[in-house]
């Protein structure tokens, strides 16, 4: 019997270039290579039609958002509504296979009776009202904050009431799975790992590298946050260089970064120039001030770098504090940093991360695990 799947992907998954989009495009090779014929339909903010997607995937389809004013409802939460489209509905309805929603963003055809009998499976990126909880704590600007304060809300009452809607959950991180379990009552999700690009095999360099290095989407309130809190909490004193890389800072960021001598900004660097700052800098300083989900930074870092300090909350529920140097608070990272800025990265380290990290971590493991639980094979 063939195997058929509908995936509904709340942006377009190609180029894969923000952490955000890794298990959304990772997961189609590694599907197809399980004989999967996968119908893609993927929500567009003017991004062009990707051919890449066409190698993966039997069929291609665009939607766009409906956004602003328009897509705000009372009812749902703007995630949501903004991705109600009875045309995807239609071609859905024209037969009967299975349905993966990526993320709570893609699940409105849970409350649409006609797919009341359908196989329909949701992945969990996040607990989303947490999530955006922690952007309204985040936030500087007061239209942010209440756009992330009525979300939140939102999104609350909406992720308990599809609970028993889906057929299963598959969320990326165990404290994810754990929350949804004993907080949302949900008897129907499991773990599933993150999809991870392949030639991540834990491609660490031995020796020293040559500097700190905080590196995601500076655009982000939360990285924005977490910069402005280094510089000003913990690279204030400690003469070391530090590189900040990452997508659209702001002036803030800019300005507060020109202001230390032992520091520089790369802003929207290419995949390649960031995977090479990451092979070289010595230690990577990644603090975070939200704990849903998993960062797709802090994996990057452990693959592909050397040291990595992070705090409890990035790395909460994960398995991965055990590869990973602890800090929560600025005095405990100064003293972090200056301990490891001097030592060797060794052969020993690399060891022992790589068996944490392959043992966590496979595309085909996982692509097998999500046949046998929709076809049961």
């Amino acid at each position: 019997m063939e195997k058929h799947l509908h995936i509904i992907s709340l942006t377009v998954p190609f180029p894969v270039d923000y952490g955000g989009v890794f298990d959304l495009f990772y997961k189609l090779p590694a599907l197809q290579d399980q004989g999967v014929h996968i119908h893609l339909h993927c929500f567009e903010d003017g991004q062009n039609e990707q051919k890449e997607l066409n190698k993966y995937c039997d069929s291609v389809n665009y939607y766009k958002r409906i956004k602003g004013h328009k897509g705000l409802t009372l009812s749902l939460p703007y995630i949501v509504s903004s991705r109600k489209n009875e045309t995807l509905l239609e071609n859905l309805l024209a037969d009967d296979h299975p349905i993966l929603m990526e993320g709570i963003h893609c699940t409105y055809l849970l409350n649409d009776e006609r797919f009341a009998d359908r196989k329909k499976y949701v992945r969990i990126h996040n607990v989303e009202f947490q999530y955006y909880r922690q952007l309204f704590d985040s936030a500087t600007s007061l239209a942010h904050k209440l756009y992330y304060w009525w979300e939140s809300n939102q999104l609350k009452k909406y992720e308990r009431a599809i609970v028993t809607k889906a057929t299963a959950f598959w969320a990326v991180s165990e404290k994810d799975t754990a929350f949804f379990r004993k907080e949302l009552k949900c008897d129907r999700i499991e773990y599933l790992p993150v999809y991870l690009p392949p030639e991540w095999k834990s491609n660490n360099l031995e020796g020293k590298g040559n500097y700190c290095l905080y590196q995601g989407d500076l655009s982000v309130d939360t990285n924005e946050k977490a910069v402005i809190w280094l510089l000003e909490k913990v690279f204030n004193t400690i003469q070391l260089p530090l590189v900040i890389a990452g997508k659209d800072p702001s002036k803030k960021i800019e300005r507060l970064v020109h202001a230390q001598e032992y520091t520089c900004l790369v802003a929207n660097p290419s995949k390649k120039e960031m995977q090479d700052m990451i092979a070289k800098a010595h230690i990577h300083i990644l603090p975070s001030f939200t704990n849903t989900g998993i960062k797709l930074k802090l994996l990057n870092a452990l693959f592909n770098g050397r040291y990595v300090i992070t705090n409890s909350d990035t790395v909460d529920g994960s398995g991965l504090d055990q590869i990973c140097t602890i800090a929560n608070d600025a005095s405990s990272f100064q003293n972090k940093i200056s301990d490891l800025f001097s030592k060797p990265f060794s052969s020993e380290i690399i060891e022992q991360r790589r068996k944490v990290l392959n043992t966590m971590f496979s595309n085909a493991a996982n692509a097998k695990q999500q046949v046998k639980w929709i076809w049961g094979e």
